[in-house]
């Protein structure tokens, strides 16, 4: 496994040793000794997965104190790109963001630790999105913040348009 560091020094893109032959692969998608060692001790508590087709755009989400999640996110089929925005007013990276394409290919994961918002947009069809907790999903501390705020200024890979629901349309803006 081989941690590499963002501009975010709490955010880390992690590579999975893959073993590859005229069958297939091989990988170890989860090993609880490792990821603690090399990126952060953590307890997962839910997992999640989403299928989107193309141009669908989740997020930016998070969960208020004391429900935050940190999010261990990968993809098993098809492709990201996933965005990771540190909302810790405390941080010296506060409203500043990591964007990382993730897909089936590369086999790539993204830690997000709590404090942050996180969202991503598919690539592809079919895509299937898979995500670790750190906490359990609450209802009612769920938020977003709008994913085109100009203050962000997240530079979305184009496409004719994107497919977004009536709560992350309506979402607030960052620092409004």
């Amino acid at each position: 496994m081989k941690v590499i560091d963002t501009a975010i020094p709490d955010v880390k893109i992690i590579e999975p040793s893959v073993f590859g032959d005229e069958r297939g692969f091989f990988m170890e998608s989860w090993n609880q000794r490792l990821f603690d060692e090399k990126v952060a001790k953590r307890i997962f508590v839910q997992d999640n997965q989403s299928l989107s087709h193309r141009g669908v755009l989740r997020g930016l989400h998070y969960q208020l104190p004391p429900f935050e999640q940190g999010k261990l996110v990968r993809v098993i089929s098809g492709s990201v790109f996933d965005v990771a925005v540190d909302i810790r007013t405390n941080s010296t990276t506060y409203g500043q963001h990591v964007a990382v394409e993730l897909t089936d290919v590369n086999h790539r994961m993204l830690w997000i630790p709590e404090g942050f918002a996180h969202g991503f947009l598919t690539l592809e069809d079919n895509t299937v999105f898979v995500y670790k907790t750190t906490g359990y999903y609450d209802k009612s501390s769920e938020r977003a913040l709008h994913w085109n705020s100009n203050i962000l200024n997240i530079r979305w890979p184009e496409m004719k348009s994107f497919q977004v629901n009536e709560k992350d349309a309506s979402a607030p803006r960052f620092g409004y």
